[in-house]
């Protein structure tokens, strides 16, 4: 028996770096400090020690700003984040409500509110299928979004599961080597489901009028479909317009060369993925992306939206993707007929952990939630540079403190450890792939949603993953987290 089928997979993260520009400090930090030494000295230099003195308590106040800190932050770094959402509060920006259109609008506009407020959705005039994609004119950028399954990775036998894994680290590589490819994306949510599809399967296919067996299967059916909760997966891939204006040019110019230059990319990415287990099931088209964003934000319309449809999918017109009003609160986020608070995923686990790890935040049973994965290919150049720099700056941590007579920190170790790791993957040829992870729960009620979070929270405790509630920050962390646009990370 070989290794691989002995031997479980496991794997294991790199430490977090927590390093500021100088000394641990930020920048806002940083330029908090260099504001309170030039008061200080002006002070000293017109008033002399009695001034130092009469401002002790705005001394106080700005060592508070620097040394206070709350939820990984300190407070000045807290402060942008804070003021603009008292700006938004103030402004009445926190509550957004879906308006008649009294003027001509582009086609295929999204009507999402906040940042996202420009999107809209194109079809290619020569497209077969229909797949469409979102594009981004200010971002210049341009969506695909495809819908995959595979099977349960948990299901699987060790061997299987290295194959799928070093299948998708191979995936990632070659899409971060091409240079136009800004962000891929991976969702997989949990949504409300009426029972309708597995009603009409089993009127198709069930035969209800035998003895016993049929009255008792009727009865499941008629029991377990308001219950269920599928899982959709969900691939978005986002192409930089400006890092392929070449081959965009070469393609014919425009958004139908940029269409060619993405259904190529599209297309060796469907192929790598099957090397990890993956089976892309099809492109969305524009209704199709759209019935994802509005279930998104109203999870109960998706009965509706089936029903609807002549093909059994959830589709939707791009003028009705957006939500009807949109709530912002300090810690949460209200929609039509759902609340929702999204998290980030602070620290992966840093010790050796099985691959599968994420199977308990991914099946919490009666929790409805949407986890992406939002890789960011980083250039080679870029890369190297911020190893260089991560490295000057724990060196320089280290030499302060010893000239300080202080002791030496085993965290800087450990991240000297993993730099000297990353700089040697790069230097093999390997490609440099950010990682973020959002977790966004959703529920119908605020109780519904402050249980489910609860649920959440120890959920990740086991998985040995570190979640932290974005705060003040929730309309576009649900942007990023909950709707598979493959938009920049926060």
């Amino acid at each position: 028996m070989s290794d691989l089928t002995a031997t479980p997979l496991t794997v294991k993260f790199p430490h977090r770096s927590r390093r500021g520009l100088l000394l641990g400090l930020s920048l806002p930090q940083l330029v908090l400090v260099s504001c309170a030494l030039a008061l200080l000295l002006v002070t000293v230099m017109s008033t002399g020690l009695l001034g130092v003195i009469a401002l002790t308590p705005l001394w106080a106040a700005i060592t508070a700003l620097v040394v206070v800190r709350r939820h990984g932050r300190s407070l000045v770094d807290w402060a942008p984040i804070v003021l603009r959402f008292a700006q938004r509060q103030r402004t009445g920006q926190s509550l957004w409500l879906a308006r008649p259109v009294t003027r001509p609008r582009q086609d295929g506009t999204l009507h999402l509110p906040g940042t996202a407020a420009s999107l809209r959705v194109v079809t290619p005039g020569d497209s077969a299928n229909g797949a469409a994609a979102v594009h981004d004119p200010h971002h210049q950028t341009l969506t695909a979004v495809a819908r995959v399954s595979s099977r349960a990775f948990a299901l699987l036998d060790p061997a299987t599961q290295h194959h799928n894994v070093t299948g998708w680290g191979r995936a990632l590589a070659g899409i971060a080597r091409t240079g136009h490819v800004t962000t891929v994306q991976v969702l997989e949510r949990t949504v409300p489901d009426s029972g309708d599809t597995l009603t009409r399967y089993w009127s198709r296919q069930g035969q209800s009028q035998t003895p016993v067996a049929g009255q008792v299967y009727s009865e499941l059916v008629a029991a377990a479909g308001p219950a269920a909760a599928p899982h959709e997966a969900y691939l978005a891939i986002s192409l930089n317009l400006k890092a392929a204006k070449r081959l965009i040019s070469q393609a014919g110019g425009g958004l139908p060369g940029a269409f060619t230059v993405l259904q190529q990319t599209t297309a060796s990415i469907a192929q790598a993925a099957r090397s990890a287990g993956l089976t892309v099931t099809g492109w969305l088209t524009a209704r199709e992306i759209t019935a994802v964003v509005r279930t998104a934000y109203d999870p109960t319309a998706l009965s509706n939206l089936q029903q609807w449809s002549a093909s059994g999918r959830a589709e939707a017109d791009p003028a009705a993707a957006g939500p009807v009003v949109q709530v912002e609160e300090y810690d949460r986020l209200a929609t039509d007929s759902a609340r929702h608070a999204t998290y980030w995923v602070e620290d992966w686990p840093r010790t050796e952990t099985s691959a599968g790890f994420l199977h308990g935040l991914m099946f919490t049973a009666g929790v409805r939630r949407s986890l992406s994965l939002i890789y960011t290919p980083q250039e080679l150049d870029s890369a190297m540079r911020d190893v260089q720099r991560t490295k000057a700056a724990i060196v320089a941590d280290a030499n302060e403190r010893a000239r300080r007579g202080q002791v030496d920190a085993e965290a800087d170790s450990v991240e000297y450890a993993d730099v000297k790791v990353r700089e040697r993957q790069l230097i093999a040829g390997h490609a440099d792939v950010a990682l973020t992870g959002l977790l966004t729960v959703s529920a119908a009620t605020d109780a519904a949603l402050d249980a489910a979070c609860a649920q959440i929270e120890t959920a990740a405790v086991t998985a040995q993953v570190d979640l932290r509630r974005l705060l003040f920050q929730q309309p576009d962390a649900f942007t990023l987290g909950a709707l598979p646009l493959a938009r920049t990370a926060l």
